[in-house]
């Protein structure tokens, strides 16, 4: 198999590719990661394999349809991780999440029609669905985003599935909740606690800390993607949580407590416009069709992932 990997060398996509190239996920032929290395992308986080014969890079946009054209193999399954991602940047911009992550998108499932692509397999976020007050968030449930990050997310998603439908392209699309772990970009909120931490700085949280968010460690998810690839049926749409929620509050606290810090950090800011309350996914699907059982805990996956953030602190010390 081909693999064209798109955002290969941003924060879930680069521990997909490394993953992948380490012998994880079985034989292939070839990786192609197609990325612009943007703020939220690091060539470092993929460098190790630049002597790999298998791997190549190439440095471009998804707006670039021609250059998408020419980069991708026939017969190649697609990945399309490349997306404009954070929500604070989306309230900023809104333009240029509807040109990455709708426009984009389009061009990569047309150059993938033309390609004939094994599968297409779409990333995309639990915040399509909005807030949810209670219960759990199914994948037949109405999405209703409420920032222009999740709106055009959402958007995306009827592009994929209309060309499922009308062009027989074999699409497949996952909606996962928030990740964490290596190579995550330092806006979010545990790699902006641990930038902090490791500053001895205030960490500023929204509101009074309440919001609610399930969280699964990045390999877990990788692990998820890879089962909905290989095993998925087109036209289907998969939640990948773990049914674990936290308050910011609690994730913050947990951070204080692994490096063994001083609640006394926290610094509570005003909230931010229409914040959603709570995100929580129903995952039965992906459970009971491929038996996806996450192997890190929230606590497992901090503890995991600090161990690595304090080895790389000491050895820049």
């Amino acid at each position: 198999m081909h693999y064209f990997i798109t955002g290969g060398a941003g924060f879930i996509g680069s521990n997909y590719v490394n993953l992948l190239l380490e012998g994880n996920y079985g034989y292939f032929e070839s990786v192609t990661v197609f990325d612009n290395l943007n703020y939220a992308s690091n060539i470092e986080n993929i460098r190790r394999h630049e002597k790999n014969p298998k791997y190549r890079f190439i440095k471009g946009d998804i707006c670039n349809k021609k250059l998408l054209g020419e980069s991708i193999k026939r017969n190649s399954s697609v990945l399309h991780f490349a997306a404009e991602t954070h929500v604070d940047r989306s309230l900023k911009d809104p333009e240029i999440f509807v040109q990455t992550n709708i426009l984009g998108t389009q061009n990569l499932l047309e150059v993938a029609l033309q390609m004939d692509s094994l599968k297409f397999v779409f990333i995309s976020t639990d915040e399509v669905y909005g807030s949810k007050i209670s219960g759990f968030s199914r994948e037949i449930d109405a999405l209703n985003p409420t920032s222009p990050y999740a709106a055009s997310k959402a958007a995306a998603e009827m592009l994929v599935n209309s060309y499922q439908k009308n062009f027989g392209l074999n699409t497949l699309i996952t909606r996962s909740c928030n990740n964490f772990g290596p190579n995550q970009d330092a806006e979010k909120l545990i790699p902006k606690i641990i930038k902090q931490i490791s500053r001895n700085e205030s960490i500023p949280i929204y509101g009074d800390g309440k919001n609610l968010r399930e969280w699964i460690f990045v390999e877990d998810n990788c692990n998820a993607i890879n089962s909905i690839l290989t095993l998925g049926k087109s036209g289907e749409t998969y939640n990948i949580g773990t049914g674990e929620l936290f308050t910011n509050l609690q994730i913050v606290n947990e951070m204080l407590s692994i490096f063994k810090k001083s609640p006394s950090l926290i610094q509570f800011v005003p909230d931010r416009i229409a914040h959603d309350y709570r995100y929580a996914l129903d995952s039965t699907k992906i459970q009971i069709a491929f038996g996806f059982v996450p192997k890190y805990s929230l606590k497992s996956g901090l503890a995991s992932y600090a161990d690595g953030i304090k080895s790389d602190l000491e050895h820049s010390q």
